[in-house]
């Protein structure tokens, strides 16, 4: 499979329940290799662990870092890169699409809170932004609109008005041009009645003490990613190496 939007496009479609596109999130061009090498059809960076992996906190990673990282990681892989660079970091709809397009990305998220208020923005005013960004990219980028309903601040908590606010924005999101949704902390029995209202395909973060990837798919999640969880399970490994190393060579002194 060639690395492209198209590729990737195709795999959010025609999937069966309990079924999922899982997308492995490298952090740097090792791990991604590995990923590759299991057999995964697609990758997705995940933009803390890309943080951590270069010594920043996640939203704290200088915007050249970041998109160097990301070319490091499509270079090291012939399988499709989706790339999560936050909320643009500032930059136009057109340099955003010509930096990801440099760095071999394929995809995107783009996430609607504000990172100067750390609030949600207006849902029109995000909507514009990505639709700008389709324009930008035409078909050459798959654009995954992240929702933030479940992190920060909505009007009127209570009830349904988390639920009804994240449809709102994925449905403007839909018609400005995203490919699939993202409503990251959404609790997992409200994913199939988010997908059925947006009308597209809707992204699942899996967390250690949540549901599979393939429960979450059964759940109504067509995609599924992992945050920065695989490169904190890499480095707990790694501690847990470095410690028992450091008792080796204590324990010989």
């Amino acid at each position: 499979m060639s690395a492209t939007a198209a590729a990737l496009r195709e795999l959010h479609h025609g999937r069966k329940p309990g079924d999922p596109l899982v997308l492995p999130g490298p952090w740097d061009a090792a791990s991604a290799k590995v990923f590759a090498d299991a057999g995964f059809p697609a990758l997705a960076t995940p933009s803390a662990g890309v943080a951590a992996s270069l010594g920043y906190e996640d939203g704290k990673t200088p915007p050249d870092e970041m998109f160097a990282a990301i070319a490091r990681i499509t270079r090291a892989v012939d399988i499709p890169v989706t790339a999560d660079v936050e909320a643009g970091y500032g930059l136009s709809a057109e340099e955003l699409v010509a930096r990801l397009m440099d760095a071999g990305a394929v995809g995107c998220n783009l996430e609607d809170t504000d990172h100067a208020t750390g609030a949600l923005r207006d849902p029109q005013e995000q909507a514009d932004r990505l639709a700008q960004v389709r324009a930008a990219a035409g078909d050459a980028l798959v654009i995954n609109a992240r929702i933030d309903t479940y992190l920060c601040p909505v009007p009127g908590e209570g009830g349904t008005a988390r639920e009804d606010e994240t449809i709102r924005r994925g449905r403007l999101y839909a018609e400005a041009g995203a490919d699939c949704v993202y409503p990251l902390g959404a609790p997992p029995p409200l994913l199939g009645e988010l997908a059925a209202a947006i009308g597209l395909p809707l992204n699942a973060v899996a967390l250690p003490d949540g549901p599979a990837p393939r429960e979450l798919g059964t759940l109504g999640a067509t995609r599924i990613t992992f945050g920065p969880g695989l490169q904190q399970r890499a480095m707990a490994a790694v501690r847990e190496m470095a410690e028992g190393l450091r008792a080796e060579t204590t324990d010989r002194a």
